[in-house]
């Protein structure tokens, strides 16, 4: 059996504003944009720049439950993970187009790491794994 996770839903107040944030700021490809006239929403779909994993699947919040959870889907703790090549590369960029980090860079076990801040005020974890890391290269 062979099975992959291909999307991870994002909840978020505004498809545009999150397109923005994620395309001009994270650099992320746009991969979908579709609109389902029978339910009144879109399909928005991101994936980081070369990226053949799982992609985020941009969810407008639809009901006042769902806008509840806008930037605390994961009760405070980081939510998503973003492995990089260049931690530096990545650290450096993302701070000169603003993004908020809430945890400096640190030398862990596993590879360097930092946390930032979604535009709604998700957690991420930025991080480039020490190449001995079983998970370094997927």
């Amino acid at each position: 059996m062979k099975q992959s996770l291909i999307h991870i839903a994002l909840v978020v107040k505004d498809y545009d504003e999150a397109i923005e944030f994620y395309t001009q700021k994270l650099k992320f490809e746009l991969m979908e944009d579709t609109y389902q006239p029978e339910q009144d929403k879109r399909w928005v779909v991101v994936s980081p720049p070369g990226s053949n994993g799982a992609t985020i699947l941009l969810a407008k919040a639809s009901k006042p439950e769902q806008e509840a959870f806008i930037g605390n889907q994961s009760g405070g703790r980081v939510f998503l993970f973003l492995s990089t090549d260049d931690f530096w590369r990545d650290y450096n960029r993302m701070q000169a187009e603003g993004i908020k980090f809430v945890r400096e860079p640190k030398e862990q076990d596993y590879g360097t790491v930092a946390v930032f801040e979604d535009l709604y005020g998700n957690l991420w974890d930025l991080l480039q794994l020490d190449p001995s890391h079983p998970m370094a290269g997927c």
